[in-house]
């Protein structure tokens, strides 16, 4: 335990543009980001990350993509493909971290590009939230 932090999961998703490693890489680093600038988060506070993608991307690992960052040579990084569900939300990357933030300190999980649709509650006021028309997110 670190004294004055708090062991705390966050969530998060966004939606590739295309089945391409740019495509990815580009979704995967813009979630980072915004997972790490939202909760005032340093590198060395995340402890691990586990991606899901649907399985309509499969043209590169988001871990990987997540291992180029230089402070994050000691995080733990998995990836695994999420559940297929009729109906679920298409190139979907979503994110579970573990990290340690600040006591008291409200968390901020990020849902970008489409996939605001899935946690309208917690996408950003400036994007549009669609009506949920896929299954929930859990």
């Amino acid at each position: 335990m670190k004294p004055g932090l708090e062991l705390r999961a966050l969530r998060g998703a966004t939606t590739a543009s295309a089945n391409t490693g740019d495509a990815i890489a580009e979704a995967v680093a813009e979630l980072i980001e915004e997972l790490l600038q939202r909760n005032d988060l340093a590198g060395d506070r995340v402890l691990s990350v586990t991606f899901s993608v649907t399985a309509d991307l499969d043209a590169c690992f988001p871990a990987a993509i997540a291992r180029r960052r230089a402070d994050w040579g000691r995080v733990a990084l998995l990836d695994c493909q999420q559940m297929a569900v009729a109906g679920d939300l298409p190139r979907c990357i979503r994110l579970l971290a573990h990290a340690w933030l600040e006591a008291g300190r409200e968390e901020v999980h990020p849902y970008l590009r489409e996939a605001a649709r899935l946690r309208p509650d917690r996408a950003d006021a400036g994007q549009p939230s669609a009506p949920a028309s896929s299954p929930a997110d859990h």
